[in-house]
């Protein structure tokens, strides 16, 4: 038996024992009308519930982990990346006068892609800007 498919099991079984455990003791805590009598079911059944649905928990992503889960049941991690078709980007990297658009309050590179191609993008000038956080413009 794979290793993923023994966390799998251990982490539901730990899980429902933990949800099992947080029931009874909410039961028996909703029953009892004063504090003192309610402690014995918090330290004997909700703590404990409440640590093995932690458990429960961690085994199962480990268990998805081991088994390469993801995004999508029973894909690889290339298969189930959102962002396989992207091409890899470089940040801008010119050093001409920053470039703003009408009415805006960044400083953009030319070759940042938010300004790039856009004929109503101007030079700064002597305003003051913020830097863009996609190229970081240094003048």
């Amino acid at each position: 038996m794979p290793t993923s498919r023994l966390l799998w099991w251990g982490g539901l079984t730990a899980a429902t024992g933990g949800a099992v455990l947080c029931v009874i003791g909410w039961y028996g805590v909703s029953g009892e009308r004063f504090a003192e009598r309610q402690i014995p079911y918090l330290a004997s059944c909700t703590m404990p519930g409440a640590a093995l649905l932690v458990v429960g928990a961690v085994l199962i992503a480990a268990a998805c982990r081991a088994a390469g889960v993801r995004g999508e049941a029973g894909a690889g991690p290339e298969e189930a990346s959102p962002f396989r078709d992207v091409p890899a980007w470089d940040a801008p990297s010119s050093d001409e006068p920053p470039l703003c658009v009408p009415g805006g309050t960044l400083a953009h590179r030319p070759d940042c892609p938010l300004v790039a191609g856009k004929p109503e993008a101007e030079p700064v000038g002597d305003r003051e800007l913020g830097p863009c956080p996609v190229c970081e413009p240094r003048g």
